[in-house]
């Protein structure tokens, strides 16, 4: 292995269901009380508000219990002790990569910790309870707020940034991801196309798997601290 200069790293549910985050396939748990089409789109939140924010004040709930594992854990170990530059692109809406200690973070679909206000367009931190009446803090008006998540039918955030990080990248490791959702899933590709190195980390194969150079299965809370030690091993040799 050698060293490489730039990381891009992609994470998915996969890596939080392991600190008992439900991802939206598992059977279980709060996904199959709704339909997503009536709480993960912006005509959802126009036709009933009040299910929408219902729907997030769960999910809010359940991050509050949960904690970082040694995945994420390891992934902050990276960021702190690798000499090269890594981004940490994520798909999951947790914070649990920032509880780790993670700082380099591109959460593309938005953050269940923060709301932001149609009116005054603001994003601020929030992990209280929501509902129609809340009253922005900033500007004072009812109705307006909205969970700052990336809904069906959205852009999701940071993509200028993350394809020009890609462009530049030498290793693309993908962990916990199933390689289903689009625009992630052809990062693989975009980081093939720029000449990195590419790794798929996960508990089985993603659709893409074939499209990786180096694959390793297990639990995230196994194989990513095994690849994170590899990595600084060869880095420090």
């Amino acid at each position: 292995m050698t060293q490489f200069e730039r990381i891009i790293i992609l994470t998915g549910a996969g890596i939080s269901a392991e600190s008992g985050l439900d991802t939206f396939r598992d059977k279980g748990g709060i996904w199959e009380k709704y339909d997503l089409m009536k709480v993960a789109t912006p005509e959802a939140f126009a036709r009933d508000p009040e299910m929408v924010h219902e729907f997030y004040n769960l999910r809010r709930a359940a991050v509050k219990t949960v904690h970082p594992n040694a995945a994420h854990m390891a992934l902050a170990r990276l960021e702190r002790e690798y000499p090269g530059e890594i981004l940490l692109v994520t798909q999951n809406v947790d914070d649990l990569h920032e509880k780790a200690g993670s700082r380099n973070i591109c959460h593309m679909h938005g953050e269940l910790g923060k709301i932001r206000c149609r009116s005054c367009r603001q994003v601020m931190d929030w992990w209280d309870d929501l509902v129609t009446e809340t009253v922005c803090p900033l500007c004072t008006k009812s109705g307006q707020l909205r969970p700052h998540i990336v809904w069906f039918g959205e852009v999701p955030f940071h993509l200028n940034k993350i394809a020009q990080f890609i462009e530049n990248a030498d290793l693309f490791i993908s962990i916990g991801t199933s390689g289903q959702v689009y625009p992630a899933s052809g990062f693989i590709q975009a980081a093939t196309d720029a000449g990195a190195h590419t790794v798929e980390l996960n508990r089985e194969p993603s659709d893409g798997y074939s499209l990786f150079e180096e694959t390793c299965y297990g639990p995230a809370t196994e194989v990513v601290p095994q690849y994170v030690e590899n990595l600084l091993k060869e880095a420090h040799a």
